[in-house]
């Protein structure tokens, strides 16, 4: 299932809109970004590891809560939230493929106080000029993968990820304009919720 890659893939180099020239984003500025990002929507594009690409809408409440919905012929949708990470697949109302957030890099734009100051989680940091790029990794398990965030400035933009999983595999997800500060129903981030709609339709 193509769409299961969201964790797990090479990652092909889209062009962003972006300035012409920037200097690098100091880590503590993209630190104070990410944690004052609390919610926010739009759309996004993923780049999966066979090379074919899927489209959704996501969804992000900071901490710990993200949904991924995928457009068909897809027709996916992936959960964070509760501490797992859950795959409902629409093809089928059985049981979500589930698995801790803690063990994906993902829990590192989820988190709830993050600092990309502490000591071995950057262990990239680099800028082409219109990029900012930061690679993180938990410090206490590297062996779980990680997550390339790409930032643009003047405002600071989190424009895309590229996540390694523990094999080595990358998956690409590059985000549309965010709208930011929205309302958004807890509901949409519960497992079980989503679990027991899916059972009854």
């Amino acid at each position: 299932m193509k769409w299961l890659t969201m964790f797990l893939a090479p990652a092909v180099s889209l062009a962003l809109a972006v300035p012409a020239a920037a200097d690098i984003i100091p880590l503590s500025q993209l630190s104070r970004y990410m944690n004052d990002l609390r919610t926010a929507k739009g759309e996004f594009t993923q780049i999966n590891g066979d090379g074919s690409i899927s489209t959704g809408q996501v969804y992000i409440k900071r901490p710990g809560r993200a949904r991924f919905e995928y457009n068909a012929p897809d027709s996916a949708v992936m959960l964070a939230g509760g501490g797992r990470v859950a795959i409902f697949d629409d093809k089928s109302n059985v049981e979500p493929d589930t698995y801790p957030l803690g063990r994906t890099p993902l829990k590192l734009i989820l988190g709830r106080n993050i600092d990309l100051e502490s000591e071995n989680m950057v262990v990239g940091h680099s800028s082409d000029g219109p990029t900012t790029s930061v690679t993180a990794q938990d410090p206490a398990h590297p062996e779980y993968g990680s997550i390339q965030l790409v930032f643009t400035d003047n405002p600071v933009e989190l424009r895309q990820w590229v996540i390694t999983d523990d094999v080595g595999g990358q998956t690409t997800v590059i985000l549309g304009e965010l709208e930011k500060g929205v309302q958004i129903s807890s509901i949409l981030f519960s497992i079980p919720f989503e679990t027991e709609q899916r059972q009854r339709n």
